[in-house]
This record gives structure tokens, sequence and C-alpha cells, in this order.
């Protein structure tokens, strides 16, 4: 008998469903999710009934809206993502304790016990489906795989969708992915496809067969022989991952593309990516800013320095760069991205000081140093509970600005609490009756 240990549960077109399971008036219409309400952006999510005429995430909403005439563009709401997330994982958690957060729409839950076998497994799937429906929101399906490790569970809730439920046995293996090309598996990018193509690999049958040391040269490391085990079956640790990086970025929308009022943007968006090192405890040494203009083009800095964490510092850094990066004055910009990076722990970071002081942040003293992060950290506090807005530093009030706060990326999901505005919505949601 096969030891199935894995469910791995991935909800359907997340985004989407959830708008669609808050505005009863988009069910059943084709609804793509969108930064800013422009046909010049891309959809960020669709609908199944959207995906039906070709229109899917990276879509132009102008070619979309040309493909499916009656495609519904919706301003995403993040914050609405991030709190239906959170209750699907206490109705998931109702079932089976959840193993790991994979992301903002994908978790993966261990089984035990009498749930090894197929049928109690499968029994157990459809419970979380039928809770999820009755609990959180009929709109809110997924396709759920159930196998012997994390990779085949998440290959195996792939394979039927929406709203399926799959079981792979490795001793159907690899008959039963004949269908898969090798970008359907999980870690098998463009690059790595074209690689493997090269070097005479070009079904998920040969790769397969494959010995563990011959995976092993094709993706020229360990991770090859990693790889290998695990699409045979077998749980492979993986190695505990280190942040390098702290991200943020955001589409304007045509209020905010004037210089001065992205400039602003990106202000607000460095104070974010900030507030998060903090929270981790981390200094960063560079700083990367890239913008990209109405016409296209992409124009990109980047800066080093010694470690540090306080806004002000970071404030002044990002300043002088972003003169460079758009020092030949665009007219406007379509989005801003910025990046800190190059993260060592706050306890680690005095003997870090590598670089010389680019941008003066050496030049204060260790009080000033101290002083400033110390007030850094009460600006988490004070916005942490009274709104990001409530205490800022050096930015203009709210102005009709597209800028609408935290976003998610789908391999980090926010603190309930990074949306202030939520808490209000809910409880006027709340006051007038259920979704």
């Amino acid at each position: 008998m096969v030891d199935h240990r894995i469910l791995f549960i991935d909800f359907n077109s997340y985004f989407a469903s959830v708008e669609q399971q808050m505005r009863p008036e988009l069910r059943g219409r084709p609804v793509a999710v969108v930064p800013v309400i422009t046909d010049s952006t891309c959809a960020i999510a669709a609908s199944y009934e959207a995906k039906a005429f070709g229109v899917k995430t990276g879509t132009r909403i102008g070619d979309a809206k040309k493909m499916c005439p009656g495609l519904v563009c919706v301003l995403a709401q993040h914050d609405a993502y991030v709190h239906f997330h959170g209750k699907l994982k206490k109705e998931i958690d109702r079932h089976i304790p959840i193993l790991r957060v994979e992301s903002i729409d994908e978790m993966s839950c261990e089984l035990y016990g009498r749930f090894h076998e197929e049928s109690a497994a499968v029994e157990l799937a459809q419970a979380i489906k039928a809770g999820i429906a009755e609990n959180v929101g009929v709109c809110l399906t997924s396709s759920i795989g159930i196998s012997t490790n994390r990779f085949l569970a998440k290959v195996a809730s792939d394979m039927v969708k929406p709203n399926g439920i799959t079981v792979l046995h490795p001793s159907q293996m690899p008959d039963r992915l004949n269908g898969l090309k090798l970008r359907d598996l999980p870690g098998i990018g463009r690059n790595m496809e074209t690689r493997l193509y090269a070097k005479g690999i070009t079904t998920i049958w040969q790769l397969w067969h494959c010995a563990p040391k011959q995976a092993g040269g094709l993706w020229g490391s360990v991770e090859g022989e990693r790889f290998w085990h695990a699409l045979h079956g077998r749980e492979v640790e993986r190695a505990e991952t280190v942040r390098r990086m702290i991200t943020h970025s955001h589409v304007l929308g045509p209020v905010d593309r004037p210089l001065a009022r992205a400039e602003n943007v990106g202000r607000r968006l460095l104070l974010k990516a900030a507030s998060r090192m903090r929270k981790l405890n981390m200094k960063a040494t560079h700083l990367d800013i890239s913008v990209r203009v109405e016409r296209g083009e992409r124009l990109e800095g980047s800066v080093r320095f010694s470690p540090v964490c306080d806004s002000f510092a970071l404030l002044k850094i990002f300043g002088e760069l972003w003169a460079k990066v758009v020092r030949d004055r665009p007219a406007h910009l379509k989005k801003v991205s910025l990046a800190l990076h190059g993260l060592v722990p706050v306890e680690a970071a005095e003997q870090l000081s590598l670089f010389p002081a680019e941008n003066g942040v050496d030049a204060r003293s260790p009080q000033q140093r101290e002083l400033r992060e110390r007030l850094s950290q009460v600006l988490d506090n004070v916005t942490q509970r009274f709104g990001r807005d409530a205490l800022t530093l050096g930015l203009t009030e709210s102005d009709g600005s597209s800028f609408t706060g935290t976003k998610i990326a789908f391999n980090r999901i926010p603190e309930t609490s990074d949306f202030e505005q939520w808490q209000e919505k809910e409880a006027r949601r709340e006051a007038t009756g259920p979704l």
C-alpha cells in the first residue's frame, strides 16, 4: 500500500474568485483583475470565464478586451485577498493542520494516520472543499493534489483545473505525466527547459529515466539530484533559505505618472520596504531603482553603502539615486520598482561596513545612527497602530493618488495589519450582513 503523505491545495484563479465572491454580479462573467484601470496595463489575474477566451495573467488589457468583448476589469483589492487567505487557513485548520503556506493561493498539509489511505485522503479533500464553500465562499474553488511528497502533490493539483481532486502514485510514473511538458513541472522554467532541450532531454519520460548523477549534471549542481528524487516521489528536505532582497513595485495610474508624483510613490515604496526589513532585524547594503517610461524603455540605477536600516538615511540615498536614474527628465513614468538587498543581520552589520560612504551614510556618528534607528522604529509602531499615513517622512498628503498601499507577491503574504483600511471596510461589511 502506498502512503499518501501530502495534500496540496491550489485555489483556482484566486484573486478573481475573491472578487466574484464579494460581488455576486461578477459571478459567471469574465473578470480580469488589474493594478490600474487603463487599457495599457496587464491582467494580474483572470477568472475561468475570461481564461476561456484566452485571457490570462500578463495579457494586455487592450488586447484582452478584443479577445473577450464582455470582459469586466476590476481594480485589485489586496487587503481583501489577504483577509480571505486568513479565512481559508482557518477553515482548512478545522480539517487538518497546515504544514506550509506556500503562497497566497497555495497550501500544503501533512496527512497522518488513516489519511495515508487513498480513500480517506480523498474524503478529506472533499470535506475541505465543502467546508470552504459553506464557511468561506462558494466561489473559492480549489484543485487538490494528493501524493507521497510535496512535489508530486503540487504536480497533481495542476492536473485537473478547476475544482479537481487528483491522486498521483509514484507507481504510475512516468506514464501518468505523459500529457505534461517539462515546463509544467515545478522548478523548470523557460531557461531550464531550454537547457534540458540542448542536452537532449525533451520529455518527462526521458528526465524520469535519467540516473540521479546524470540529473545533477543536467542542472550543473546538486539541485538536479534533489529534483530527480522529488520526481520519483521521495521527500527532499529543502535547504533553509536566507532572505537576500526586499522588493516593491507599483504600476502608476495616470494621475501619478508625472515625474514628481512618481517620485512620491517611490518614496512610499521605500518606506514600506524599510519597515519590512526592520521587522526581519536586517540592514541593507544596496538599493536598486527601476522605472519604466510611457514609451516602454526602462531606466535603472543601483548604489551600495554601509549597512543601514533607518528610513531617514534610506530616503536620502533614494533621493540621490532617483535623481541619477531620471536625469534625462522623462515626462511621464508607467511603473516604479525598487529593491533593498545585500541584507545582513543587525548584529553583524557593524563588522560589515565594507564600502566607502558613497551617500554620506557613514558620516553620521554612532549616536546619530542609533537615534535615527530608534525614530524609525517609533515610526513603525505608530503606523502599525494608527495607519500608514498617520506619520510620514517628508511626504505630501493624499491627493487622489492611485497608490493603494500594500500589494501581494504570490510568494509573500502580507500581514493583515499591513492593510489598515481593511478593518473599517470589514466592520461596515459585517454591519450590512454577509457577502
